[in-house]
């Protein structure tokens, strides 16, 4: 078969889904699926308006079956679903009662060897699912591991290799990997985030087709997940706020501004611990500190100024990314003007005295966070957030994700909408046990 693109609407929100299903299909997607996010939020509906809306499209429901095999599957294929999703660690007997089930409703099991295991377990899976009467296989690297950076074409290749069925694909694919997943054996490519996060999906499905067919690799800025060596990168397109969201809301450093706005730095921190007023060891870590690295001083949270004009301006002959410090700075007119990206606590014109009390490269507690030498630190208008440093990867992609998600919002909101509308904020306030108990009824 000619490799197909398939649409992953991993959307909890039913309009939102149905206008990028619309701008998809304009730019030639080939399958529409109702993602499991959709379809735990808005039920099988979605499938019924997918099939109304789209009657010679092929509809993808993806149940992530692995129990009630039967009576999943039917609901599914009487719904309109053309191929319906089982997962590959489900039992043979569910896995069995959904093809047979799929057969009576002239639908297709596709297997996802999602957790199966390592390549080699998958490709044993894959082959006995294929004796088994499945339609297709899907090799799938979920959204977790790829926030660490992790792909799925190893994988891929191994299971193409051992089976004579269409391999699906998913995670990750964007225009830049379509073509290699085509390479790798994947007949259907599955996408989501490149088409359902871009300000426009048509042009996006319309970059990924091309390099399906062409075999080229269409650049893109976005929707692509960062390696270790590329979180500078990566961090470089996202904020303070998209962190603090990655994190779940965490990692704020309390009480530290910026000296400057307009300015940004991101980069691996080199702690620095002193006694308030004492600018030694803060002076001295610049000759310690590699290119790109961040001081960040505990001098306290107190003055007099550990830092200043003349700090600055070594830290831009070091090339250094940015000084963060608890406790107090001053020239912070001049240092403005070097458009130096500085964080303090305080502001005071006067100065310490350079004694030599502290150390260089302990772990420092302040602000509500733990930061130790080689954790990172991003700062910009809003304040500045540490990463720890066994996250990196995953928090660095994590927020590029919150970042892609929120530039479609944008567009929507653009094009006439409200965050509110966009949001159904209504719809999805939390409900309370206690806000819906009946009253005692009175005598």
């Amino acid at each position: 078969m000619e490799p197909a693109l398939q649409l992953a609407l991993d959307f909890v929100n039913l309009e939102r889904a149905l206008k990028v299903a619309s701008e998809a299909v304009e730019g030639g997607v080939d399958w529409l699926e109702a993602g499991t996010p959709l379809i735990k939020s808005e039920g099988l509906e979605i499938v019924r308006i997918l099939r109304r809306r789209y009657p010679s499209a092929t509809i993808v429901a993806d149940m992530k079956i692995m129990d009630a095999g039967r009576v999943e599957t039917e609901s599914a294929a009487k719904a309109g679903a053309d191929v319906i999703h089982v997962l590959g660690g489900a039992s043979d007997s569910t896995i069995a009662e959904c093809i047979e089930a799929a057969a009576r409703y002239e639908a297709r099991i596709c297997v996802d060897l999602l957790g199966v295991g390592d390549a080699d377990q998958m490709a044993q899976r894959a082959a006995e699912v294929r004796e088994m009467g499945a339609a297709s296989v899907c090799v799938h690297t979920p959204i977790d591991l790829q926030m660490r950076g992790e792909a799925p074409f190893e994988m891929l290749r191994a299971v193409a290799e051992v089976v004579d069925l269409p391999v699906a694909v998913a995670g990750g694919i964007n225009s830049e990997t379509a073509a290699d997943a085509v390479q790798a054996g994947a007949e259907i490519l599955i996408v989501g985030g490149a088409i359902t996060k871009a300000r426009d999906a048509r042009a996006a499905t319309q970059a990924i087709k091309k390099a399906m067919t062409t075999g080229e690799h269409i650049e893109t800025a976005l929707f692509k997940r960062a390696r270790a060596g590329e979180i500078a990168e990566a961090l470089e397109k996202t904020s303070a706020a998209d962190v603090t969201e990655a994190l779940h809301r965490r990692g704020a450093l309390e009480g530290i501004r910026p000296v400057a706005q307009g300015v940004k730095m991101a980069g691996e921190a080199l702690t620095v611990w002193t006694y308030p007023g004492d600018w030694a060891k803060p002076v001295e870590a610049i000759d310690v500190a590699r290119e790109g690295q961040v001081l960040v001083i505990d001098a306290g949270g107190r003055g007099p100024a550990v830092w200043g004009e003349m700090a600055t301006m070594s830290c831009l002959q070091r090339k250094l990314a940015g000084v963060v410090i608890n406790g107090a700075i001053r020239d912070t007119m001049n240092i403005r003007r070097m458009k130096f990206p500085a964080f303090a606590k305080l502001v005071t014109p006067v100065a310490g005295e350079p004694k030599g009390r502290g150390m260089i490269d302990v772990p420092l507690e302040f602000g509500g966070q733990r930061i130790r030498t080689g954790d990172w630190v991003l700062g910009d208008d809003d304040g500045v957030v540490v990463i720890p440093r066994e996250r990196l990867v995953e928090v660095a992609n994590r927020a590029q994700d919150v970042f892609e998600q929120e530039e479609r919002e944008m567009e929507e909101i653009d094009a006439g909408s409200t965050l509110g509308q966009v949001a159904e904020l209504a719809r999805w306030e939390q409900l309370h046990k206690e806000d819906h108990e009946r009253k005692p009824e009175q005598d």
